[in-house]
């Protein structure tokens, strides 16, 4: 795989959020097949957390592939595509095993959210560069 394009080094890290999005929506699946609760969390913490995992990656997720896709849009760097791609990646898969492991504070979802913020920043940092430029 070539990914020396700004297109398609964006292609990496939408593709591995979207394969995140995925695991996570089928950890959601199983601990409702383990549990038999179809709707809602039943009042099981384990459940509530296998949500609120999902939950959480949908919300910082899609914003953070619309940032790749307009990254590659304007061509930005490949360099610049792979640091955001990997500070949201990284960012959301720590935040995801730190959530998931405990309802309370962690380091690991408290670096997750780090990570994810710092992705966005740098990203608008550099559209905001290409817009001005």
């Amino acid at each position: 795989m070539d990914l020396t394009t700004s297109g398609h080094a964006a292609a990496l890290w939408v593709g591995l959020n979207l394969l995140l999005l995925l695991l996570l929506s089928g950890l959601v699946v199983r601990v409702r097949q383990k549990h038999k609760i179809a709707l809602g969390d039943g009042g099981i913490p384990e459940l509530a957390r296998a949500i609120r995992t999902f939950g959480n990656a949908t919300e910082y997720v899609p914003t953070g592939m619309a940032a790749l896709a307009v990254l590659a849009i304007v061509n930005a760097s490949v360099a610049a595509i792979h640091i955001v791609g990997l500070l949201l990646f990284a960012g959301r898969l720590i935040h995801a095993v730190g959530l998931f492991n405990t309802g309370g504070a962690s380091v690991p979802r408290a670096l997750g959210i780090v990570l994810t913020w710092l992705g966005y920043l740098f990203a608008a940092v550099v559209l905001l560069l290409y817009a001005i430029a």
